[in-house]
């Protein structure tokens, strides 16, 4: 009786706390959303869809997600807030049900040159401290094992304060640090081809140094013409070894030259200091050619590039240094760990091989520890970042991740998306920003924004399933199931680019001749050699244009027009014109609006609260003074010509007062490569990858060269843009060019005219050349990995 009381009893109804299942965004209108309202469910895999530019990254990262991390911020004290970065809250009317977010991005991991993968990831630091219990012989502490601690001792007296009275002690210090001191940590040295910086024939006074900026008459010049040091009649080959000295490698001394205080240092040392410190990308182009041309780099003779002193190099476990465990591929790393059985280390031991492990099962096992970070590609340090959390215990997190397939062959996607499943299964809430059919495949929920992009896109057009998106009408629906056929009949080979002996990184001596006059795709898995032997022994050649993955750099005052070169020609149009100087219609020079100085809205910083933005009363945002608007080309001034979008100008700038052909040819090549949307004067901070990665392959279709390279050119693509892209390869095939594209999708590959393919794995198990020929006779061997994921997509 009581039993069929219990069974028959009613269930609890649901405590209130359950019923916040949603993540509710309402009235977004960061960037160009227009008041989009969505609800996303929590413990989901949601795929967001639509074409580059719809408004995907503003909806999930600069709305959801930088409102989670602004709040998140704001938990913490005033002070603390100091040191953190500052975080706008979005344009949106209500964000709520968010959680903790953990944001996986595309960014590069950094290029400083003591930034390596197990430095990045932690793994560096387990293993010093495995070295500083296990090494033998014992040499010290962890940070003697550190490339980034140097070696330092020092004596001598300290003043102490004690009960009133004042007294002097000796006191002696001593830091041992695994640095090795020839290279400061960085496993290669800078060599300085001095005859790159003078003609040693001629003398200061006849213009002997022949560094950029350094102009005969200018400050730089007379620097060393009018120092004292050296003569500057007398040609630099006869300078005596003092003056050659003093000439070069003279330390810092102040004097005076012309009536002006002046600090004097070696040529060298200066050179050094004001170019070869920064950051190569961030170069004026003249510099960059100078410093590529000046300086070479080679492996430190001292430490063999391990980075490290002999003393670190002395203590090892089983015959194995720390230097010797860090050059291994980790998947072999791990095996070494996994056989090392030592009770007082066991939970070190475990923690590392769980990290190591977790580079193998996310497809990075061919990775070394000390494979610099910046070298790695947007997709492998998107993974390296993942490799953190795979572990984590934390659950209901939101994941955000952008584009993780990006730089991932179609073997290595299934394995991403059984971790992003798994993520999922711990009970958390995952995000991707996606274009792969493959990846869009597994979500749970999909939004997709559109219709198009820029002033055309914002917009939710579709929200369910995967199946549902299948048979919407939307731009991504329709385009879901598009696959490109073989092409009937390919192009043929007009001669041959030889490659001999090709060993960089995991390469083993490979000898490939790469055809010209036609469509060449490499491909192969990830880590298998491919941008190994493209970069390496086809970039640098004379007549190659290479477009790598290497990201823009851009700040709010830089849009498409002034990266392109574009704004030179219509800046010079707009003087000829009205008869005044180029300068007045650059909002970065005497055209700027003296109240915002150019920049359109007046910031105001708010110390550890978000900075304000405000539109600038006095110019309107045009960033121009009134005058300058008054000056006009073909009826429009100047803030109106940068408010265009690229498609209008192509108009404005073929035809009439207006015709500019050196601009029109720059933004035809925009259009080219699907950026008609964007207006000429939008800020490169706004562009999202996909658009920052066909805005740098515009600019480099102007340069003239027989061979294009291009590095992944589908990342951030839309299935209906790739093919675009195939026109745009077909027409530089067409015109005379050879293009070698290094791609993973099967829509690049079906469309070749020629196929390398490397593997058969990565890593040590690659770096072979394993199909050569056209896509057909790939598809119809199916000998290798690739061969077989094609032959599935075109339906062979």
């Amino acid at each position: 009786m009581s039993m069929a009381t219990r069974t028959q009893r009613p269930s609890p109804a649901p405590h209130v706390a359950d019923s916040h299942d949603l993540i509710r965004v309402h009235g977004a209108r960061e960037n160009n959303l227009k008041n989009v309202s969505i609800e996303i469910p929590k413990r989901r895999l949601t795929v967001f869809t639509g074409v580059s530019g719809s408004g995907k990254s503003s909806l999930v990262f600069d709305t959801i997600a930088a409102e989670s991390q602004r709040m998140i911020n704001e938990t913490y004290s005033a002070f603390v807030q100091g040191f953190m970065p500052t975080l706008a809250r979005p344009d949106v009317d209500v964000l709520d049900g968010l959680t903790t977010a953990i944001i996986v991005n595309q960014e590069r991991m950094g290029s400083d040159p003591r930034s390596t993968v197990g430095t990045a990831t932690d793994a560096n630091a387990m293993l010093r401290i495995l070295f500083s219990r296990l090494g033998q012989p014992h040499i010290g502490s962890p940070q003697a094992f550190s490339f980034n601690v140097a070696s330092i001792s020092g004596a001598g007296a300290v003043t102490i304060e004690r009960g009133g009275q004042t007294m002097k002690e000796r006191r002696s210090f001593s830091i041992l640090g695994g640095m090795c001191p020839r290279c400061e940590g960085r496993g290669s040295v800078t060599d300085i081809d001095l005859t790159q910086l003078y003609d040693a024939s001629k003398s200061l006074n006849e213009g002997a140094l022949m560094i950029p900026g350094y102009k005969p008459g200018g400050w730089n010049y007379r620097l060393y013409s009018e120092s004292g040091f050296v003569d500057p009649d007398k040609p630099i080959g006869r300078y005596t070894k003092k003056e050659l000295n003093d000439f070069l490698h003279h330390e810092p001394t102040r004097m005076k030259i012309a009536g002006i205080n002046m600090t004097y240092e070696g040529l060298i040392p200066r050179v050094q200091k004001s170019m070869l410190s920064k950051d190569k990308e961030a170069m004026q182009p003249h510099i960059r050619t100078f410093v590529e041309r000046a300086v070479t780099f080679t492996t430190c003779p001292d430490c063999g590039g391990t980075r490290l002193n002999e003393t670190a190099r002395s203590s090892k476990i089983a015959g194995i240094s720390i230097a010797d465990a860090c050059a291994m591929q980790i998947s072999d790393l791990a095996e070494w760990v996994r056989g090392l059985d030592e009770p007082s280390v066991a939970p070190l031991v475990a923690s590392l091989r769980d990290t190591l492990d977790s580079f193998v099962g996310i497809g990075l096992g061919y990775l070394s520890l000390d494979r610099p970070s910046g070298t790695l590609s947007g997709g492998e340090a998107q993974r390296t970042k993942m490799i953190r959390h795979l572990g984590s215990s934390l659950t209901d997190v939101t994941y955000v991740f952008d584009e993780p397939t990006i730089g991932l062959h179609p073997h290595d996607i299934q394995r991403m998306n059984n971790l992003l499943r798994q993520l999922r299964d711990k009970g958390n809430t995952v995000l991707v920003v996606e274009h792969k059919p493959e990846a869009i495949a597994i979500a749970d929920h999909v939004v997709d924004l559109g219709p198009r992009a820029g002033t055309e896109g914002g917009e939710v057009v579709f929200e369910g399933t995967v199946e549902g998106l299948r048979k919407s009408d939307t731009l991504t629906g329709r385009h879901l199931d598009d696959r490109v056929s073989l092409k009937p009949s390919v192009r043929k080979a007009a001669g041959a680019l030889r490659v001999r002996g090709a060993d960089a990184h995991n390469l083993r001596d490979v000898d490939v001749d790469i055809p010209l006059g036609v469509l060449v795709v490499v491909t192969g898995v990830a880590g298998s050699g491919k941008s190994s032997l493209i970069h390496g022994s086809v970039s640098g050649r004379d007549g190659v244009v290479a477009v790598d993955q290497t990201p823009i750099r851009g700040s709010r005052r830089s849009n498409p027009a002034t990266y392109t070169g574009l704004l030179e020609p219509i800046r010079k149009a707009f003087a000829k014109a009205n008869g005044v100087k180029p300068a007045l219609f650059s909002a970065n020079s005497e055209g700027a609006c003296p109240n915002c100085n150019g920049a359109g809205v007046i910031y105001t910083d708010l110390a550890m609260m978000a900075g304000v933005a405000v539109t600038c009363e006095e110019c309107e945002g045009k960033r121009f003074q009134a005058e300058v608007l008054k000056y006009q080309l073909g009826g429009r001034d100047i803030s109106e010509v940068l408010a265009m979008p690229v498609s209008e100008a192509e108009e404005f700038f073929a035809v009439g007062e207006a015709r500019i052909p050196a601009a029109h040819a720059i933004i035809s090549r925009l259009a080219d490569v699907g950026l008609g949307y964007l207006t000429l004067g939008q800020p490169l901070t706004t562009l999202s990858g996909g658009e920052r990665q066909r805005l740098k392959l515009a600019t480099h279709m102007g340069e003239k060269g027989g061979v294009y390279v291009l590095d992944e050119p589908t990342t951030g693509l839309h299935l209906a843009d790739v093919e675009h892209l195939l026109g745009l390869l077909d027409r530089l095939v067409d015109a005379g060019k050879s293009v070698i594209v290094i791609e993973h999708h099967q829509a690049v590959m079906a469309h070749a005219d020629w196929i390398i393919d490397l593997g058969p794995g990565a890593g040590h198990d690659g770096g072979r050349i394993v199909f050569e020929g056209t896509p057909a006779d790939l598809v119809a061997a199916r000998s290798t990995l690739t061969g077989e994921h094609l032959a599935a997509y075109v339906g062979g």
